[in-house]
């Protein structure tokens, strides 16, 4: 599911010093691309049908970067901001769209900020060798679930010292193989993307900790928000964090099987 610029729907924007590119071509395929020149920093903010705004850095060395529509169908607003003095931005370029997508689940299908990845990422190349086409969409995820519990240990010095703003490489998870609870869920959604499998990064809280983890879609079920596994009667909360770093644990499979526990803040 690749991403492109297609330069069919084309919004320009922002100053001579800071030019802004909005590529809306392919909006009914889930996802806008942005890019824009600028030695200072650059936010986008994205409000939502619903109301709910996301707001993401931007790179300043005009390469596209590309974000997604989680709120499905409907008008969004997209607002572009530079920095000025004493750390606030000001408004540099936006615009606004009425998103009708083709399929309602495309925006999980595409990589994205968060969720980065190609047909030539270690980890995506790695999913053929353990799942195949014979394969139904659950035997998929419980295959791709299985491998990230198993061998990507949980980083407790990297969680303690991650700055905000982080974002998942999923190669270097993939090689290093270990990461926090973000790179677990990007990993994982990134692997099960590729394989044309709709996930969702989600990111919340469970309990007082904020945490990330992620629900997916399987032709047999559909939209399963917030499991794993099926054992032929339940599906268990699709937390590949707690679920490794506790060795699946009765306690552990309890307490993700309990979908009141998490409370989601952001889709991605």
């Amino acid at each position: 599911m690749k991403t492109v610029a297609s330069g069919i729907v084309v919004h320009n924007g922002g100053t001579a010093d800071a030019p802004v590119v909005i590529d809306a071509s392919n909006i009914s395929d889930g996802y806008v691309m942005i890019r824009a020149l600028s030695d200072k920093r650059l936010k986008v903010m994205i409000q939502c049908p619903g109301g709910i705004k996301y707001t993401y850095n931007l790179r300043g060395d005009n390469t596209w970067e590309v974000y997604q529509f989680s709120d499905g169908n409907g008008e969004y607003k997209i607002h572009v901001y530079r920095e000025a003095a004493s750390g606030k931005y000001a408004a540099l370029a936006s615009s606004s769209f009425d998103v009708i997508l083709k399929d309602i689940n495309a925006p999980f299908l595409h990589p994205n900020q968060y969720v980065n990845f190609t047909e030539n990422s270690l980890a995506v190349r790695h999913v053929a060798k353990i799942c195949t086409e014979k394969m139904k969409d659950i035997e998929r995820i419980e295959a791709i679930y299985h491998y990230v519990i198993t061998n990507i240990s949980y980083d407790h010095q990297k969680a303690a010292t991650v700055k905000s703003g982080y974002i998942p490489d999923i190669d270097t998870v993939f090689q290093t193989q270990k990461g926090i609870c973000f790179d677990y869920a990007a990993l994982m959604t990134a692997m099960l993307r590729a394989y044309g499998i709709p996930t969702k990064l989600v990111v919340g809280y469970t309990g007082d900790e904020y945490h990330a983890w992620i629900s997916t879609f399987s032709k047999e079920s559909g939209w399963v928000e917030g499991a794993i596994f099926f054992n032929g009667t339940d599906w268990k909360l699709m937390d590949p964090t707690f679920a490794s770093s506790a060795n699946s644990s009765k306690e552990i499979m309890n307490y993700i099987a309990k979908t009141s526990n998490y409370t989601a803040k952001y889709i991605y």
